[in-house]
């Protein structure tokens, strides 16, 4: 008889005895609260078809939290970065030159996603870039957490979490026991995003495409399934394909008063809202919302509908609107027409790449010039300014550029 027809309690009587020992053979120096948390959840797991078996592997040698879950649960830089930061460290010429790299080396691959399901080669390759760095995260050790542990962690540890946690933990378990993944590459994000396009599981388990037909939908190391699983999520969720993401705008005066307003696009140019470059809105008849993410007299943006499918891969204006800029610069487009309204002494993106570029000229900076201030970045600055008399705080501005240039 298979188990599933078994009546439900007898079912969960068989999991608690199976949890129980699970939890005898628990080592004495494991943390106790979490141990008895990972096994008093086990017959939420079975009763959602998660076997006996699955769940002894899936936390085999997993005896602690994970510290740095917590941590990073609480900095997420769309939303403590001011968006020029945001953008500056996303939408640059480093991820312009690798992403067009990308575009060249794997063009078969983009020319059959587009084909099938739609979506702009560009904007997934700005994807990619947004969430792995087109896979160098995967190679970053400290950047990884063994998905299963970090989601028992925010479900044991962060009540404003658990919920979310509990829900990815089970659709975590469910693609470990499909076979699709073994433990050993099971890893992802501290909120458990996995993989080149970092999905979390409920949406993986939703949305993964096996597009080399190997018979594995592998998110981790098949780029065509990683690439052609972000353009499946996009086109469900109602990608119009041949429309832009979003237009960058001029705002004309007491314009700023129509922020979060949708028109068409015929309507908003009769309002007096252009182009930067000059060019027409392609289409009148879209409709549009005004966005102005960097405030009153910032740079505006007529958002369309790509732009809220966007957001469903991440609900932050900012990534969306770094997505945005991205693929286009990628495209050859050209970025952004207008700047941002920095506070004085700041640097804007092509500076910071000078101001890297010329401390490693001058022998202080041996990292990669990406324009990102890490704290590499930040030594060779303080060494510089040791050296010249300058105050050692680490910070990238006007001054030091100057200085560098002297």
């Amino acid at each position: 008889m298979n188990s599933n027809s078994l009546p439900l309690r007898r079912r969960l009587r068989a999991a608690l005895v199976a949890a129980a020992a699970f939890l005898a053979t628990t080592p004495a120096f494991a943390d106790a609260g979490f141990q008895t948390w990972i096994n008093g959840f086990y017959p939420t797991a079975a009763k959602a078809g998660i076997s006996e078996s699955t769940y002894r592997k899936a936390f085999a040698g997993v005896k602690t939290p994970d510290e740095t879950v917590i941590e990073k649960a609480n900095y997420q830089p769309e939303f403590k970065h001011k968006i020029w930061e945001y953008i500056d460290s996303r939408v640059n010429p480093y991820t312009q030159k690798v992403g067009q790299e990308m575009s060249v080396k794997h063009r078969r691959t983009l020319d059959a996603i587009e084909k099938h399901f739609g979506v702009d080669r560009n904007v997934l390759l700005a994807i990619w870039s947004m969430e792995s760095n087109y896979g160098a995260v995967l190679e970053k050790d400290d950047r990884l957490h063994y998905v299963p542990r970090a989601l028992a962690t925010l479900a044991y540890a962060d009540p404003k979490r658990a919920k979310f946690a509990k829900t990815q933990l089970i659709a975590a378990l469910k693609i470990l026991q499909s076979g699709d993944v073994s433990p050993r590459e099971l890893n992802g994000s501290w909120a458990g995003a996995m993989g080149h396009t970092q999905f979390i599981p409920t949406s993986y388990l939703l949305y993964a495409v096996d597009a080399d037909g190997n018979g594995h939908r592998d998110i981790w190391n098949s780029i065509p399934d990683a690439l052609a699983t972000a353009a499946n999520l996009l086109k469900k969720n109602g990608w119009q394909p041949g429309m832009t993401w979003g237009y960058e705008t001029a705002v004309p005066a007491g314009g700023s008063d129509l922020q979060g307003q949708t028109k068409t696009l015929k309507q908003w140019a009769a309002l007096g809202f252009t182009r930067p470059n000059g060019k027409g809105f392609r289409d009148g008849s879209i409709r549009a919302t005004l966005k102005m993410p960097g405030g009153s007299g910032s740079p505006g943006f007529l958002m369309t509908k790509n732009f809220s499918v966007i957001k469903r891969y991440n609900a932050s204006d900012s990534y969306a609107l770094g997505v945005g800029l991205l693929a286009d610069e990628i495209a050859g487009y050209g970025g952004m027409q207008q700047a941002w309204s920095r506070p004085d002494g700041t640097l804007d993106v092509k500076q910071k790449f000078e101001l890297q570029s010329r401390l490693k000229e001058l022998g202080y900076y041996d990292g990669e010039v990406d324009g990102n201030f890490g704290s590499g970045s930040k030594a060779a600055i303080q060494a510089f300014q040791n050296r010249n008399g300058m105050t050692p705080d680490g910070q990238p501005t006007q001054n030091l550029l100057r200085a560098l240039r002297d």
